[in-house]
């Protein structure tokens, strides 16, 4: 009986053995790539900008069909019974549906918000891993992931930061991101130019590539700035009862930053 089940035992281990090398293998690669494609997905910026811009239009359509739904019963109860009472609970209904068209009528405010929001386009396709333009990059896309989500906040009805000077810093963001990208894209001209340039006349292509890259470090230590300001607006906005000349100072900030930051490429406008 030994000398039988001792064979199946050793194919079972062999089975188990192929088993766990499919799972290492093909299939693991896929399921990982799966979960990242889907982790990709769900952080995109532009896929959370649209779910909460769903769950918004839903919260709308929900408050004002409950309310017109409270309107028809109040009225109902108001007018097809006699008695205080009958008037009372019409009287009750009929607030509770004002109180629910209020709450549509909120989120239909904050929908065309969202609405108005102009998220970062997509970004290029990132420089080789060897460029020198490569870490600002990376730097830039999520410098912009995080001022998008600051001026997200800012844009809030409760917040009391002045609009025009948030959609200011959406727009200087806009333009600086997309001026550091055009020295990016010149900064690995450059260094291909090198590369294939004579020996004699790398050390001057090296020196451009080292002034571009300078000019890619100051625009981010701006855009850096923008967002540090942004944030501290966020704070205060939030802290319940911020002091009125703190916030206006911060809003005053805000705006010279926006200002200064496209000074640093006046040539790009």
């Amino acid at each position: 009986m030994d000398d039988v089940d001792r064979p199946r035992r050793g194919e079972f281990a062999e089975l188990k053995q192929l088993v766990e090398r499919q799972l290492r293998g093909p299939v693991a690669d896929h399921v990982r790539d799966q979960v990242r494609s889907q982790l990709s997905r769900w952080t995109d910026p532009v896929a959370k900008h649209e779910r909460r811009k769903k769950r918004v239009a839903g919260a709308m359509w929900f408050f004002i069909f409950l309310g017109l739904l409270l309107g028809v019963v109040g009225a109902v109860i108001a007018t097809g019974t006699a008695g205080i009472e009958a008037t009372l609970a019409g009287a009750v209904v009929g607030v509770f549906a004002l109180g629910s068209f209020a709450l549509g009528i909120k989120s239909g405010g904050r929908l065309r918000q969202l609405n108005r929001v102009v998220l970062p386009s997509a970004a290029p396709a990132m420089p080789p891993a060897r460029s020198a333009a490569r870490e600002p990059m990376e730097r830039l896309g999520d410098a912009e992931r995080v001022l998008a989500d600051l001026l997200r906040q800012l844009s809030s009805p409760r917040s009391s930061v002045p609009q025009d000077s948030v959609e200011d810093a959406r727009r200087t963001g806009v333009e600086a991101a997309s001026a550091l990208r055009e020295v990016a894209g010149e900064l690995q001209a450059v260094e291909r130019a090198r590369d294939m340039a004579p020996s004699a006349d790398r050390a001057a292509l090296e020196d451009g590539v080292q002034r571009l890259r300078e000019q890619l470090d100051a625009g981010l230590e701006g855009y850096g700035t923008l967002i540090a300001a942004a944030g501290r607006l966020v704070a205060a906005s939030s802290s319940g009862g911020p002091d009125g000349h703190a916030l206006t100072d911060a809003t005053d900030r805000l705006h010279g930053l926006a200002v200064a930051l496209r000074e640093i490429f006046p040539d790009r406008r």
